[in-house]
């Protein structure tokens, strides 16, 4: 490895990957923490599932959301995405010297107004400043645990002829931080960011054999489904005319030099789910209002294992890797 962090080392791609499996892997090995998932399934006489997230987005506000209820729903989400049910956050936060009050109590409204609706509370946290210069105004910790509702999600569940379904638009996320940052177009395009637990339980509740859930957060949606199937038999094909893209986000994404499946989504979940179970899926998904736009967008292969084959409106066969790169750095 190289002898300085860079940024890519946090963009939830190869780097990252590389990074957990050289450094921190060997020196915390337990079964909990080798499933590599969004939280992890705590053993004991109740299990519980128990997840971590740091916010560094920039800017701290912008359209759809500010670091403040991404903090919330990030967390949430990811304790939902491994089949628990949510219940109980830590919020630690890292200010640096000099934040304006009035900001700080814009986002501790909005963490509040977060926790009131996705039916979670803070019930501990810390509060660290640091020397003007030493941060980039507030850094965000949250922690989440609740109750194990739903064992046996797994990538390892997948199996040949399964269905990949996205429950709406991908890349929102990405899209909206990167259009505020750089000034142009900030109200075309908004965050999806937005708590998915409520929508993961009435799929789970019905039965359908789901195999494994995931919110496509840094990396977006090709990285999590490299994810799923690296060092597997299995492949997985898209269809791209079937992969949901909003247009003032497929624009914005032309406009940056961005391909919207490598963006981040904050409110968006994959789900792979038997071939029997696709047409119940989506109905259920559509049913809510953050998931209008559910899809089914590709199908689990035995055909070029460890692949992951993106079949374009031409015909063409595009292989999507893991992101390589810090192509969206700070994004939450």
């Amino acid at each position: 490895m190289e002898e300085l962090i860079t940024l890519d080392y946090g963009s939830g791609g190869k780097k990252t990957s590389r990074l957990i499996g050289e450094q921190i892997l060997p020196r915390f090995k337990n079964a909990a923490l080798e499933a590599l998932g969004d939280g992890a399934i705590v053993p004991g006489g109740e299990k519980l599932v128990f997840s971590t997230d740091s916010f560094v987005v920039d800017p701290l506000f912008f359209p759809g959301g500010d670091i403040g209820k991404l903090a919330v729903c990030g967390t949430v989400n990811d304790v939902a995405m491994c089949g628990g049910e949510p219940r109980f956050l830590s919020c630690a936060l890292l200010i640096e010297e000099g934040l304006p009050m009035e900001t700080l109590e814009r986002v501790l409204s909005s963490v509040q107004a977060a926790c009131e609706a996705a039916g979670v509370q803070i019930v501990t946290g810390d509060t660290k400043v640091v020397e003007k210069g030493r941060g980039d105004k507030l850094y965000i910790n949250t922690a989440g645990f609740g109750p194990l509702r739903f064992p046996g999600l797994s990538p390892k569940a997948i199996r040949e002829g399964d269905r990949v379904l996205v429950s709406g638009t991908v890349g929102d996320h990405g899209a909206a931080v990167m259009l505020a940052r750089t000034g142009m177009g900030q109200d075309a395009v908004r965050s999806d960011c937005a708590p998915l637990h409520r929508m993961a339980a009435a799929l789970l509740e019905a039965d359908l054999g789901v195999r494994v859930l995931r919110d496509p957060t840094r990396g977006g949606v090709a990285t999590t489904l490299n994810e799923f199937i690296e060092g597997t038999d299995l492949g997985i094909r898209l269809r791209e005319e079937d992969i949901p893209v909003a247009p003032p986000v497929r624009a914005a994404c032309e406009l940056l030099g961005l391909e919207p499946l490598y963006c981040a989504n904050e409110g968006k979940l994959l789900a792979v789910v038997p071939p029997e179970s696709e047409q119940a899926a989506l109905a259920l998904l559509r049913s809510f209002p953050e998931g209008r736009a559910a899809a089914a967008i590709g199908t689990v292969t035995a055909v070029r294992p460890g692949t992951l084959v993106l079949r374009t409106r031409l015909g063409a066969g595009r292989i999507l890797q893991k992101l390589t790169g810090a192509q969206l750095p700070r994004i939450c």
